[in-house]
């Protein structure tokens, strides 16, 4: 069975009901089912790549080499992974970059000590990158001043092939029949200098993985989504920089069982100065102040120095040395205007939350929970997730309003909304007819 997932929201990963309208497969796909039992295979263990690991390029006359090396080859797939250090270190940038092609081999790059990377952004454009979740690592290597002009995601690709597991690791097993290395995927990555053992690690992440792009590509020819998949590569490549959240402070762990409008000026508050002494520091803002530090004094509000480090989760060394930037935070909170105060849930732009649905609109609902049927039928018929076959928010969205219209008309402009809210080609031909059906069905019933 293909994986499920949340369609309506509500927590719960969604069954089929086994009803609804089955939309054809692509027109001239040969899709075949993908295996989704795990092949018996013993694995031969992959421990050291076939490069002399060396320490990292820190100095820009080895870069230059590389970007010259890179220039004069063949413009072959190149692998490329990054490591970064989000867990300890303020931010997402990359701290060790890896690439690797079949005819230069495997470099391991230092960016912090280089400044940036810009000078493989040409180098590099000639060839298809190779990575394994690219969304990942493309905002880091972005940062640090390359960025793709093609690309192809081993683990979306496993996805679309309905694999039940797509970690970098089960996949080299499943397709090269090869075991890698496990360990330091989490580490501190800042760490200097590397030691040798994370540098085997971090070599042997692109060690196989053009070959493992190869094997994948295979497969996706086998099931006939291969054109699925070059359609969500390059809306990869054509994606813009993600957008800053709005109020990203409501993303607090536990800010949910919060509903006072001044206590949640406090998780701001509280949550503003952490990002700054974190920012300034260079720290993971967790390391600074957790997030259940700033819920219990929301709840609490304590006025005193004395208040605040009575309670349990500000006991610790680093919470009682910013001890008076955290008291300053919740004395801003409690003397702030009435009018200044946050509203209690954000207002975003989409529908409400699935479970109010019924009660909002029942029709909508009742197109809702079609859709969710349906969808979730196709994704065990094509064994694709249903996530990947429509991003779950664009079809709430497209349910809770849906285009007027009705036969030619509505599939028309159904596919047109679809379109522009970034559906691909492969996505719409899929997936139209099913929320179609779910539109049609509620207004009739």
């Amino acid at each position: 069975m293909a994986p499920t997932t949340d369609v309506d929201g509500d927590g719960v990963a969604d069954a089929s009901s086994g009803s609804g309208a089955q939309p054809p497969t692509p027109t001239g796909s040969t899709a075949q089912p993908a295996t989704a039992a795990e092949p018996e295979t013993t694995a031969v263990p992959l421990l050291v790549p076939s490069d002399p690991v060396i320490a990292p390029v820190t100095g820009l006359g080895d870069l230059l080499d590389w970007a010259r090396r890179l220039a004069a080859g063949p413009a072959e797939p190149v692998a490329i992974d990054a490591e970064r250090a989000s867990g300890f270190r303020y931010g997402g940038r990359a701290y060790l970059v890896q690439l690797r092609r079949r005819d230069t081999g495997t470099a391991l790059l230092d960016p912090i000590a280089l400044g940036d990377l810009q000078v493989l952004d040409q180098p590099l454009a000639r060839s298809e990158w190779v990575l394994h979740a690219a969304t990942q690592d493309l905002p880091c290597l972005a940062e640090a001043g390359i960025r793709p002009r093609r690309l192809f995601d081993t683990e979306l690709a496993g996805r679309l092939a309905g694999f039940p597991r797509v970690g970098l690791a089960p996949l080299v097993e499943r397709m090269l029949g090869l075991q890698l290395r496990k360990g330091h995927g989490a580490a501190d990555w800042s760490t200097r200098p590397l030691p040798h053992d994370w540098l085997v690690y971090a070599a042997l992440d692109v060690e196989v993985l053009v070959e493992l792009r190869d094997a994948m590509e295979a497969e996706l020819t086998r099931q006939g989504k291969l054109e699925w998949a070059q359609q969500e590569f390059a809306a990869l490549v054509a994606a813009p920089a993600p957008t800053p959240r709005p109020d990203p402070w409501r993303r607090t762990s536990g800010v949910h069982k919060i509903t006072d409008r001044r206590a949640l000026a406090i998780v701001r508050e509280l949550w503003l100065a952490r990002d700054s002494i974190a920012r300034r520091r260079d720290v993971a803002p967790h390391r600074v102040l957790p997030d259940s530090a700033i819920i219990a004094a929301a709840t609490a509000r304590p006025t005193t120095i004395t208040a605040l480090i009575a309670l349990p989760v500000f006991s610790g060394r680093m919470q009682r040395r910013n001890a008076d930037a955290w008291l300053a935070a919740v004395n801003r909170a409690l003397t702030l205007p009435v009018e200044e105060l946050p509203p209690s849930r954000f207002a975003g732009d989409g529908p409400p939350a699935p479970a109010k649905w019924a009660s909002r609109d029942a029709v909508a609902a009742a197109r809702l929970q079609s859709a969710k049927a349906g969808l979730v039928e196709l994704s065990e018929r094509v064994h694709t997730p249903v996530e990947n076959l429509m991003s779950p928010d664009l079809v709430r969205r497209v349910l809770w309003t849906p285009p007027d219209g009705d036969g030619a008309g509505l599939h028309a402009a159904l596919s047109q909304v679809l379109a522009d809210r970034g559906a691909r080609p492969w996505q719409i031909e899929l997936t139209e007819p099913v929320l179609r059906k779910a539109i049609v069905d509620a207004s009739q019933a």
